[in-house]
């Protein structure tokens, strides 16, 4: 019977179709985006009313097309081709934007940089967020889940970092229409008792310094007192090689890093330095001459392989914590002999620019930032000894 009814409907305006099915009829419209022939079904009965709502519809579509505004799901949000032209809005998650931005960061970011990403994706985004809806996301979801971070203000800006990016592409490939982070103050809502990072500048003091050598003997004696005494970076240290040392000048070029098992250029322009070296440096290179000179490569090795250092992990864990353990002091990371050279030399009066050269930094801007309690009225400020002190370490 209704069937009978909606043949006598055979007249509908261009793009309008009447579409039979076994139980129902209904509307379809037909128009072209992107040189595509669009079809989409209506869920409406080919009444005169219906069809006249499909023909305005329809317009409205075409205004949109020509004006450059359209966008398929505003009018077929759960249509295939608002996936195909990019627009399928609610339809991707979080997990697959996460996973293409790594697929994208692989091709135009440093190597360590995208695994760093990684680890803190796969520790809190994905778990936290992967199933999510990008569209779903909201400010207060996002709120309450920093504010439960027990993780340091560095940590949260790392982990934020690829969560940004994400949205951002959501944003520019209209799969949402606001940012959920513009609403979000991160300052006001980390967590106070956590927030100061465990890599804040705690230098070690001369007696440490010691004890610390005392109690580390061979290569890696000869690694440590290296390290608090030039104040290189770990993947310097690791990447340095004999060919970089001229000790009749007594200088270091450093112009490289070691990081992810693969050689880079150093962490910033200015990190790109020839490195003066102090006499304690000196003394531990001569010292390390007789265990590695002869290979004409990297200068520090393990001592348990025989082969050059891997990584920070592979020193911290198979020479550092041993040491500091023997040695009895308090436990900081190795990067804080960087930060030791740097409260030290600052301690002893060293002019700043030679102390931020040393350091590869660009200017003294770095070195007040994080450093300026050490600048001393005295030379005997901090628990350190003036620079001539230092030239002979028993």
């Amino acid at each position: 019977m209704y069937r009978k009814q909606t043949k006598e409907l055979t007249e509908t305006p261009p793009g309008v179709e009447i579409r039979h099915g076994r139980r129902v009829s209904s509307l379809r419209i037909r128009f072209y985006y992107k040189n595509v022939e669009c079809r989409e079904t209506l869920k409406l009965k080919p009444t005169k009313s219906n069809i006249k709502y499909v023909q305005r519809l329809r317009c409205e579509i075409l205004n949109s097309i020509e004006r450059g505004t359209f966008n398929y799901a505003d009018y077929f949000p759960n249509s295939k081709n608002a996936k195909k032209f990019g627009h399928a809005r609610g339809n991707i998650t979080i997990d697959k934007l996460l996973t293409d931005f790594f697929d994208q960061a692989e091709k135009t970011l440093q190597p360590s940089t995208v695994i760093g990403y990684r680890k803190y994706a796969n520790a809190h985004l994905f778990p936290k967020f992967g199933n999510l809806f990008i569209k779903d996301l909201t400010p207060k979801m996002l709120r309450e889940w920093i504010s439960s971070l027990n993780v340091t203000s560095k940590t949260i800006s790392h982990i934020l970092t690829p969560l940004r990016a994400v949205i951002d592409r959501a944003l520019n490939d209209d799969l949402i229409d606001k940012n959920p982070l513009d609403r979000v103050k991160v300052n006001r809502i980390i967590n106070k008792n956590t927030a100061r990072s465990a890599f804040e500048v705690d230098p070690f003091t001369t007696e440490e310094i010691e004890s610390i050598l005392k109690s580390a003997n061979g290569q890696i004696r000869n690694l440590l007192q290296f390290a608090f005494f030039s104040g290189l970076r770990t993947s310097e240290l690791i990447a340095l090689n004999w060919g970089d040392i001229d000790l009749n000048k007594k200088t270091a070029n450093i112009t490289r890093a070691f990081v992810c098992g693969e050689f880079k250029a150093t962490k910033t322009e200015s990190g790109n330095r020839i490195l003066l070296l102090l006499p304690p440096a000196i003394q531990a290179l001569q010292a390390q001459k007789k265990h590695t000179f002869l290979t004409k490569d990297r200068v520090f090795h393990n001592p348990d392989t025989n082969e050059p250092w891997v990584d920070n992990e592979q020193i911290r864990l198979k020479a550092w914590i041993p040491i500091i353990k023997a040695a009895k002091v308090k436990y900081r990371n190795p990067y804080q002999t960087r930060h030791t050279f740097a409260s030290m030399m600052l301690s002893s009066g060293e002019n700043m620019l030679w102390v931020a050269k040393q350091m590869g930094h660009r200017n003294i801007k770095v070195l007040l930032k994080h450093y300026a309690r050490w600048i001393p009225d005295s030379n005997s400020i901090n628990g350190y000894t003036p620079i001539n002190n230092w030239d002979v370490i028993k």
